[in-house]
C-alpha cells in the first residue's frame, strides 16, 4: 500500500469529510497534506525514509470524538503520530486539533 493510501485510509476511517490540502465549508472536517521527508542513510546511500505530514481537524463541538477516532485510526495504519496542538479559536468558533504523522510505502 503506498504512504497517501494509509493516510486517506486512516482519515476515512473517521469520516468522509476530509480534504487534502484545502479547506472545506464544513463545521467539522480533516484536511491533511505532506509537508516533509525523513531520510536515513546506509553506506552513503539514502537507504529508507519516510514522508511527514500534518492533519488538521477542524470542529464545532467541543472534546470531538473524532479526535480520538483519529488516534486509533492512525494506530490501526501503522503511522506513527503526535497530537501537536488543541485549541479552541474564538474568532471563527472553531476547535482546532493539529496532528503530525509519517507514513512508509508497503
Amino acid at each position: 500500500m503506498r504512504w497517501y493510501e494509509k493516510v486517506i485510509a486512516a482519515h476515512r476511517t473517521v469520516t468522509d469529510a476530509v480534504s487534502h490540502g484545502a479547506r472545506l465549508k464544513s463545521e467539522r472536517y480533516f484536511v491533511w497534506q505532506e509537508d516533509g521527508r525523513s531520510g536515513l542513510e546506509a553506506d552513503n546511500v539514502h537507504a529508507d525514509g519516510a514522508v511527514t505530514g500534518v492533519t488538521d481537524l477542524f470542529t464545532k463541538r467541543e472534546l470531538d470524538p473524532w479526535a480520538e477516532e483519529l488516534g486509533e485510526a492512525l494506530d490501526r495504519q501503522g503511522l506513527p503520530w503526535r497530537l501537536r496542538d488543541a485549541q479552541y479559536e474564538p474568532e471563527t468558533g472553531f476547535w482546532h486539533y493539529t496532528w503530525d504523522w509519517e507514513a512508509t510505502d508497503g
